[in-house]
């Protein structure tokens, strides 16, 4: 009996196929390079000190070439936007998970959020150099700014809301109130330490963040 041993014959449909799947993970790779580029210069000059040429400059590619992936400046400040929200959520959101929830949570979350705002304080945090940049200027990249912020306004009230379930914040109190006092803590840290330069902001933070939660304790 012989034995034949089959072979794998590449079809020209399936050779294109595998060609058409590089090309795409190929350009997926050149677009996220692009978005870092552009991200490095957005926390430094702002959405609005992006440039295709600039960009393209950072990312040692042809005008045309940043071009073919972002068809205009706005389309690349949208991504921008988006990409620096994905990794707030990675290293804000996810990490403060794994606290069990209610206080703890609240605590973590607070506690990640404030420690990523002040390692951006030579950079700069694109929510709030954005919040300036668009704050009066209608159109798409004000709304994915603003989109990105209310998402994670709305995660930081859901974990005060949380907090009040478990019984460790009052029921009685306004969790819209704590969350924008808490938020009004992280505007004053930036504020502070990358405008005024002041020493001691975190420390002050982390006081203005208990005095809070003092605030609104349950009832004993």
């Amino acid at each position: 009996m012989s034995t034949v041993t089959k072979r794998k014959v590449n079809t020209p449909s399936s050779t294109a196929a595998g060609s058409d799947s590089r090309a795409m993970l190929k350009g997926q790779q050149t677009k996220a390079t692009i978005v870092d580029a552009a991200m490095g210069l957005a926390t430094h000059l702002g959405l609005e000190g992006l440039s295709i040429g600039v960009v393209a400059e950072m990312a040692h590619m042809s005008k045309s070439g940043v071009f073919a992936h972002f068809g205009s400046r706005e389309e690349l400040q949208i991504s921008v936007v988006r990409e620096y929200f994905n990794q707030f959520e990675q290293e804000v959101f996810y990490p403060a998970l794994a606290a069990p929830r209610g206080l703890p949570r609240l605590r973590a979350l607070f506690e990640q959020w404030m420690r990523l705002v002040a390692g951006d304080i030579q950079a700069g945090c694109i929510f709030i150099s954005g919040a300036v940049e668009f704050d009066d200027r209608p159109g798409p990249v004000r709304d994915a700014l603003a989109g990105s912020v209310k998402t994670w306004l709305t995660a930081v009230l859901r974990a005060v809301e949380q907090a009040q379930e478990m019984g460790h914040l009052s029921a009685k109190a306004d969790a819209h109130q704590i969350a924008f006092e808490l938020h009004g803590l992280i505007l004053a840290l930036h504020y502070e330490a990358r405008f005024l330069k002041n020493d001691h902001t975190i420390a002050r933070t982390k006081a203005g963040f208990d005095h809070v939660l003092e605030r609104y304790a349950t009832p004993q």
